[in-house]
């Protein structure tokens, strides 16, 4: 039994290796596969949290780990992570919309700035442009955009009072007046300074408002000037008949009866009646200005119109030459009031043939002869009609030229300074405009600017005149 058990050992070794080696192999895969189950366990949050943080970073807030119900550390980091990305998301929704809202206010305010007709330039604390609108570089005659950050009194030195009253009177200045000159033209501004204060206490930027009062302070004058003329004419006018009723009689009745200084007699009466008939004119011109009536509006032919004036004007003053020339325009018409856009015609004529007979003769040489070029023309956009008069006088003034068109401003010493203003009065009640310019070579250019008539209105006015007529 011994020998056969002896002779079986080898097989009984070989099949206890071979259960060793399976129940070995067995627990091996058991504990890699438990192993695996721990790694997983452990690692499988700090990938979701990987993940998160990636996704994170790409911007997504709204990603969240997912909770396993462990209650251990890892869960608690999970949790503390999706409290973050909460918290950021909230955050950021929130600067999200507090961002849109001002970008809302700031389109508002800008569609404010750029819809008001007063200028507004944002300053930053060193007083250097920052936001302007478009009516400021409208009113200054510069695009204030070119120029940003630069010191606005840089750009625009007549603002340099303004900031110096600012420095005087504290965090908002007074409105001051300042005189500024664009392109020949005097501008008045109406300006003021504001600091805008950061709360602890220091400046964080100026805002500098001003408006256009050129107009409104010329309003105002030719408001003022014709209440004077009313109450000048009323004043003047009542006496002179009797003065100068007064002088014809002493005349006719004394003069054969004085035998001593006869002539001296006859100078003063006539001295008189002469001044009394000039006082007339005066206030004759006082009474017109001050109670121009509403123009009754015609469709009239501005050719004739400016040949009726022209031929007037050519008997008065003889010794000048008179180039007008109607081709193209013989049908040419405009709705106005016959009578006042004569009268701008005549003033204009004169004060052109003034200009010419003021004119300073030269040290050396003659003057030229005088000349007055009057032209009728369409604007290319065929809106507007414009009627021209060029002379070879003595031309206008460069300072303050805009003030010839204010009532008693003349730059002749026998002048009322009543006619341009008349004439910028009638052009105004008729939609038109008074443009004062140089000559081309000499003299000045007065353009009188008409609205032109369209077809369709002149066919309404026709059958306006024809109803009527009816």
């Amino acid at each position: 039994a011994y020998e056969s058990l002896e002779g079986e050992r080898s097989g009984i070794v070989i099949t206890f290796v071979m259960i060793f080696v399976l129940i070995s192999v067995v627990l091996l895969l058991a504990a890699v596969t438990l192993g695996l189950m721990v790694a997983t366990r452990l690692v499988q949050p700090v990938s979701q949290l990987i993940t998160g943080a990636e996704r994170v970073r790409d911007g997504d807030l709204s990603f969240r780990v997912p909770l396993d119900g462990q209650g251990d550390e890892l869960e608690a980091l999970s949790r503390a992570f999706n409290r973050m990305t909460a918290q950021l998301e909230t955050q950021r929704n929130e600067l999200i919309a507090a961002n849109r809202l001002n970008d809302e206010r700031r389109r508002f305010t800008e569609a404010i700035l750029g819809g008001v007709t007063a200028g507004v330039i944002g300053l930053d604390p060193a007083r250097k442009i920052d936001l302007p609108n478009r009516s400021a570089s409208d009113l200054l005659g510069v695009d204030l955009e070119d120029y940003l950050a630069q010191e606005l009194t840089d750009v625009i030195p007549e603002f340099q009072p303004l900031f110096d009253d600012f420095s005087r009177d504290g965090d908002r200045s007074k409105p001051r007046q300042i005189e500024i000159r664009r392109d020949g033209v005097n501008l008045t501004l109406m300006a003021r300074v504001t600091a805008e204060w950061a709360d602890d206490g220091t400046v964080f930027g100026y805002v500098v408002t001003f408006d256009d009062v050129t107009e409104l302070q010329t309003a105002q004058r030719m408001a003022a000037w014709a209440d004077v003329a009313r109450r000048i004419a009323h004043e003047i006018k009542n006496p002179l008949t009797p003065i100068q009723l007064s002088a014809e009689r002493l005349k006719r009745r004394y003069l054969k009866q004085i035998t001593d200084d006869q002539e001296v007699f006859t100078t003063c009466t006539d001295t008189i009646i002469r001044q009394v008939s000039d006082i007339g004119r005066m206030v004759d011109e006082f009474s017109s200005f001050a109670r121009m009536p509403s123009p009754t509006m015609r469709l009239e032919n501005i050719g004739e119109l400016v040949k009726s004036a022209v031929f007037l004007q050519k008997q008065a003053h003889s010794n000048i030459t008179y180039d007008f020339d109607r081709s193209g325009i013989e049908d040419l018409q405009i709705s106005c009031d016959a009578h006042q856009v004569n009268q701008c015609l005549t003033n204009t004529l004169k004060n052109a043939a003034e200009a010419i007979e003021g004119r300073e003769k030269p040290e050396e040489g003659e003057l030229p002869p005088g000349k007055i070029e009057i032209s009728v023309a369409v604007s290319p956009d065929n809106q507007r009609v414009f009627v021209a008069v060029s002379d070879n006088g003595k031309g206008l003034p460069a300072e303050h030229r805009e003030r010839l068109t204010e009532p008693y401003v003349t730059t002749r010493s026998k002048g009322t300074g009543l006619g341009l203003a008349i004439v910028k009065k009638i052009m105004e009640d008729h939609g038109g405009e008074l443009i004062l310019s140089d000559g081309v070579e000499s003299g000045a250019t007065i353009t009188l600017s008409f609205p032109k008539v369209v077809e369709a209105e002149i066919d309404s006015v026709a059958s306006d005149a024809h109803s009527s007529g009816n």
